[in-house]
């Protein structure tokens, strides 16, 4: 089982800034791949960012040049950097890691989901 541990989220002003965090833990041997989901009210799920195990990101189109994401490997946790937000970015944002964890001899992989966190732009 890997738990994921969210936390940053909360209100803030247009042209504000905010920074989110989640912590992976349990039986984790590796972890690929770390990201930022988000979901606002009546739309889908879409990708927000995500950083491989080398440092790769990309990022949507809608937030390019915004935010930032970034990883502690040492810690398993990843980071998103959110600056000059707006309305239009008020969601829950979800954090998603993608892995192997032991079991006996062979490796499983895994794909959790944290369990989300609000994030509101005023304006």
């Amino acid at each position: 089982q890997v738990h994921l541990v969210e936390s940053g989220g909360g209100l803030v002003q247009a042209g504000g800034s905010l920074r989110l965090s989640c912590a992976a833990s349990g039986s984790i041997f590796s972890i690929n791949l770390m990201g930022w989901y988000r979901q606002a009210p009546g739309k889908q799920r879409e990708l927000v960012a995500r950083i491989t195990s080398g440092g790769t990101t990309n990022y949507a189109d809608s937030v390019q040049g915004r935010f930032t994401i970034s990883r502690d490997n040492a810690k398993n946790t990843v980071y998103l950097q959110m600056d000059s937000l707006k309305p239009g970015d008020t969601a829950v944002y979800y954090c998603n890691v993608v892995g192997l964890s032991p079991s006996g001899s062979y490796r499983r992989t895994f794909d959790s989901w944290g369990q989300g966190t609000q994030v509101t732009v005023s304006s």
